[in-house]
């Protein structure tokens, strides 16, 4: 039973991490592309990065929330009705993606001045993100529909499709950019089309399984409107995710002073990318529980439930043993391969040890939190979500300016991290997300 279990979580968490870690990877080429036009355009093109990871990442619910009720209808035998719910998402992606591509379209001026940034580096910016809002719907569409295939079980197509979208996106940037001298707005053509052709190809896959299971594929009024009511609380929870890192951020401007500040701040800026993408092992594994516990509580599988829900947080503890102590062995080198200040390559060694020591405390929050969502307990990780950083931001905006970063780097994997994880710990040893059947009440 256990090697069935461990089988099904692998099938799941491989495909899904590859798809993650595929993201940040092609971005960093894009980077990499831009940055040989020169400075003010790789500033400009952070600028925007920011905007448009923001705009996008609050809308991670189309994905979490798809694959929660997909996976219910699934378990409950009835894949029609998961498709149709599924559809329903992909429309309330198209509605929401028209509105943020125009706003985002009309706002983009005052959305790049709000950074206080040169005229140079502003007017690159402008001319990247009023294109690269273009795709926004694309993006959400992608959103929407790799949801819909978690909820079937399926994580594999999403990273073929992901990988080749990438490719596509390098090709074309590369194109349009050098090629066609198109300079930075090259590269956000190039990023939208390869947008587009990814949403297509993942909405012909929906498509056709929709049309294999006779599911209607028009707009569903009731049904987009209720899959709006179920995301509000995981943009919610969202918010709260993103604050906390905004006030760990923030929290490092108050405990520096005079030219320590750029090393404190890069040293963060570095330990928290590669805690991020540490996060990706962990999230892979979150993924792979929100998909099995929507299904197991859909057919009403309780012990299921209890017994996927046990297993997955031995991997997630495992992986968390694992990322830990290879974070702690490379601690000493890893400055030195991403910086040439010493102070910053010094600094960076305690931090890294301290974020290595939270990470098993990380792999059973990234479960719990993936179950939990699986369970479409949304309102609760909300309400959650708020606790938790009403009690960790007083700690973080205390903790660096009277012990440093490594202090504040302890509060966010002690209290943040800890909070998180009594929360959650609490929430799952009971029974009252163990809602079972096609749909939470």
């Amino acid at each position: 039973m256990r090697r069935a279990e461990d089988r099904e979580i692998l099938r799941l968490a491989v495909p899904a991490f590859l798809a993650l870690v595929a993201e940040p990877l092609f971005l960093l080429t894009d980077a990499a592309i831009v940055g040989h036009l020169g400075t003010p355009e790789l500033a400009g093109l952070g600028i925007a990065a920011v905007v448009l990871q923001t705009a996008v990442g609050l809308c991670v619910f189309l994905a979490y929330g798809t694959t929660a009720a997909v996976a219910r209808h699934l378990g409950a035998g009835d894949t029609r009705r998961a498709m149709a719910q599924g559809v329903d998402g992909v429309w309330l992606a198209v509605v929401i993606g028209a509105v943020v591509t125009v706003g985002g379209v009309l706002g983009t001026t005052p959305l790049v001045a709000a950074f206080g940034t040169g005229p140079e580096v502003a007017a690159q910016a402008e001319t990247y993100l009023r294109l690269a809002f273009l795709g926004t719907t694309p993006l959400l569409v992608m959103l929407a529909t790799t949801g819909i295939l978690r909820g079937l079980q399926d994580t594999r197509t999403p990273l073929v499709v992901a990988v080749a979208g990438n490719l596509l996106n390098v090709v074309l940037n590369v194109l349009l950019v050098y090629g066609l001298d198109l300079g930075i707005a090259g590269s956000a053509i190039g990023s939208v089309l390869a947008q587009v052709a990814s949403a297509a190809a993942l909405l012909a896959v929906v498509v056709r399984a929709a049309r294999r299971e006779g599911a209607p594929l028009r707009p569903d009024l009731p049904g987009i409107r209720a899959a709006g009511r179920a995301g509000v609380p995981l943009v919610v929870r969202t918010l709260t995710l993103r604050a906390a890192l905004l006030v760990t951020t923030y929290a490092v401007t108050l405990g520096v002073v005079g030219g320590a500040q750029d090393a404190d701040l890069a040293t963060h800026q570095l330990a928290m990318t590669l805690w991020t993408f540490l996060a990706f092992v962990l999230d892979a594994i979150a993924i792979a529980a929100q998909a099995l516990t929507g299904r197991a509580l859909g057919a009403g599988d309780l012990a299921g439930t209890r017994a996927t829900t046990r297993r997955m947080l031995q991997w997630g503890v495992g992986a968390g043993v694992v990322t830990g102590l290879g974070l702690a062995a490379v601690s000493p080198v890893l400055g030195r391969l991403f910086t040439d200040d010493p102070a910053v390559a010094e600094r960076l060694v305690p931090v890294l040890l301290v974020a290595a020591l939270g990470q098993p405390v990380a792999g059973v929050v990234f479960v719990l939190d993936g179950v939990l969502i699986g369970a479409g307990d949304g309102v609760y990780l909300a309400w959650g979500g708020v606790a938790t950083l009403l009690v960790y931001a007083p700690v973080a905006l205390l903790a660096a300016p009277t012990g440093g970063l490594v202090l504040l780097w302890v509060g966010f994997s002690a209290v943040f991290m800890g909070a998180r994880l009594v929360v959650l710990v609490a929430r799952a040893r009971g029974d009252a997300w163990m809602v079972t059947g096609p749909a939470r009440a």
